[in-house]
């Protein structure tokens, strides 16, 4: 996603020009509903009229009946009309109203805004989803799509900003050209890449090239998958794109939810939570359907290359021009710890954009509950091969020299040390090899400990998500 500058920069060259002629001005909206009713949402959707006498008629109507659960709404229309927007007279009838109306003094500060309304309980207008449709359709009509009238949500919409783009703004890249390894002449050894193996096949995704697409619809080993890359959360996710026997396409919405992107299926247009794989907004929200993720590994091209000398790797040839050499994406973001967008939990026992290794595990003791764990990667930089207890498992970590991280379920085998880079020692001095799908031991009997799918993420992204996180740092 691009950085909140931008969107300013849009909005003051005119982008967000006003397309409420269809809604009547503020005295032919008929006569008001009861006084403990919602005012209708069209009033809100006039109050970010260019017309001021409009909007100033509009916020009447909504002060006549206001409630605080309201204040997400007009603070959506205060953020696309800040300055630099040339309509900065605007923003300020705005903060001012919203100051009027709830007792506080927070001005301009839209930060502090924020953070007081996530702070109070959740009882939103019931057609704000709508209103933040038509709002957003003024950048991109297509928003509008996501954000049917009575559109469902299973999270705060006061929580869902404008990222920056439109509508795969951000172009995923579908099926994208690959090579051998030996042709892949412009990655260094040294060069970040995540590596998923399927079956038989494993391919390369190099960080240069997908920072600059955070998606990637692609087939690995037969299997159908989308690779998510959320740049602002450092997080990479394959998931399988066939669910409940429907293959569903996936683009990017250029909506964030906690700073986290969310992805929609073409399909349905409904939203999906790209940590969890569940749709949140829409048709399919509430559907108990959920992807199915895969393993990935965060590591370097050269450690990966001599770990699987058949991979294959994405091109540079993938019909956009970018500049694709290493550490050009998002550079200024990756080397500082501000964030660009606020989110509505923070905790300072790591750095923001310190790295963890993150998973979700079923826990029988909490009824099948999906429980979240992080684990600081400079621990386990230090401690190679580490042991923990989590959600009934036992579980072991292995680190290769290059820092990639692998998780696989330890069962009642204890494991002690490296003894290279592929393979460790348990405690009965057995061998056994680490690979993409599980620990594998040398000899006889043949014994497997399947690999639990994990991957990197940033601190702030991963607790802004799962709060309850358990984190050993």
């Amino acid at each position: 996603m691009l950085k909140r500058g931008f969107a300013a920069s849009l909005v003051g060259v005119g982008v967000l020009t006003c397309v409420l002629a269809a809604v009547p001005a503020g005295p032919a909206l008929a006569q008001p509903p009861d006084r403990d009713e919602h005012p209708d949402i069209r009033w809100f959707l006039e109050a970010g009229s260019a017309d001021g006498a409009q909007a100033e008629f509009a916020l009447r109507q909504i002060a006549d009946r206001w409630r605080d659960g309201y204040a997400g709404i007009l603070w959506d229309v205060a953020w696309l009309v800040r300055p630099p927007s040339q309509r900065f007279l605007h923003f300020f009838t705005m903060v001012n109203f919203l100051g009027a109306q709830t007792g506080q003094r927070f001005g301009p500060d839209l930060a502090s805004w924020h953070d007081w309304i996530w702070d109070q309980p959740y009882d939103p207008h019931p057609d704000y989803g709508y209103f933040k449709g038509q709002w957003y359709a003024q950048i991109d009509p297509r928003f509008a799509d996501f954000f049917p009238r009575g559109v469902r949500s299973d999270i705060r919409l006061d929580e869902i900003e404008w990222g920056g783009v439109a509508v795969n703004g951000i172009p995923p890249l579908a099926y994208p050209a690959h090579l051998e390894a030996g042709a892949a002449d412009y990655l260094a050894d040294d060069h970040v890449v995540f590596g998923i193996a399927v079956g038989d096949e494993a391919r390369a995704y190099p960080k240069r090239i997908l920072a600059w697409h955070e998606m990637a619809l692609d087939r690995v080993g037969g299997v159908e998958l989308t690779v998510v890359y959320c740049t602002l959360c450092g997080t990479v996710i394959p998931f399988e794109s066939v669910v409940d026997g429907r293959h569903l396409t996936f683009g990017t919405s250029g909506l964030l939810y906690r700073s986290n992107k969310l992805m929609f299926d073409a399909e349905s247009r409904s939203l999906w939570n790209t940590f969890e794989g569940v749709p949140v907004v829409g048709a399919l929200a509430g559907s108990g359907l959920r992807l199915t993720p895969r393993a990935v590994v965060t590591t370097t091209w050269g450690e990966w290359r001599r770990r699987h000398p058949a991979t294959t790797v994405l091109s540079l040839d993938t019909g956009h021009r970018r500049d694709y050499s290493e550490g050009a994406a998002y550079r200024g973001y990756f080397g500082t710890d501000e964030l660009m967008f606020r989110v509505s939990n923070v905790d300072r026992r790591l750095a923001n954009k310190a790295e963890v290794l993150v998973l979700r595990l079923a826990d029988p003791a909490a009824d099948g509950r999906l429980r979240p764990l992080a684990v600081a990667a400079q621990r386990l930089a230090r401690e190679r091969v580490f042991h923990l207890a989590f959600a009934g498992r036992s579980l072991v970590i292995v680190t290769s020299p290059r820092g990639a991280n692998r998780v696989y379920d330890a069962g009642d085998v204890r494991f002690v040390r490296h003894l290279d880079g592929e393979r460790i020692a348990d405690e009965s001095g057995r061998t056994w090899r680490a690979t993409e799908d599980a620990l594998v031991l040398d000899g006889e009997p043949p014994a497997q400990r399947a690999r639990v799918a994990a991957q990197r993420a940033f601190w702030f992204g991963w607790y802004a998500q799962f709060p309850d996180t358990e984190l050993v740092d």
